[in-house]
């Protein structure tokens, strides 16, 4: 399933989805993986947590993104989750629809069982419509 956390820029996402995947690894049963622009909060998770700066790969649109997704789940089979901190910018979607990229997300957790949550700098009232069931913290 995607979850999504919603709000603009600077309301707390981040502290959000950084408590969330704290919190899931102490139940979870499988691998977790946290996707961030940086490893700026390299000290802020757990250290049974996969940590993976994208910025240091060469992506150049959501395609890249979706491919980089599935290099991911393709090597680890017990991946359970995924953590995706500042989506619009490691998807390359800044300024775009996200739409497209987030169902095919949604077509990879249904077919992998893994589960992604993601932190999405737009405002509740911005996101299209057909993505507002998904949103499960909105800021």
């Amino acid at each position: 399933m995607v979850q999504l956390i919603v709000g603009k820029k600077g309301k707390g996402k981040t502290k959000e989805i950084l408590d969330k995947v704290n919190g899931a690894i102490k139940t979870a049963n499988g691998n977790i993986v946290y996707l961030d622009k940086s490893s700026k909060h390299m000290y802020e998770l757990n250290n049974k947590i996969r940590l993976i700066d994208v910025s240091t790969y060469p992506l150049r649109n959501s395609d890249e993104f979706i491919g980089f997704i599935c290099g991911i789940i393709s090597q680890d089979h017990d991946l359970e989750s995924m953590y995706l901190d500042g989506f619009l910018k490691i998807a390359k979607l800044e300024g775009k629809d996200v739409t497209d990229t987030i169902n095919q997300l949604d077509t990879i957790s249904n077919a992998f069982s893994i589960d992604f949550i993601i932190s999405l700098s737009m405002d509740n009232s911005e996101l299209p419509e057909d993505l507002k069931s998904k949103v499960i913290i909105a800021l």
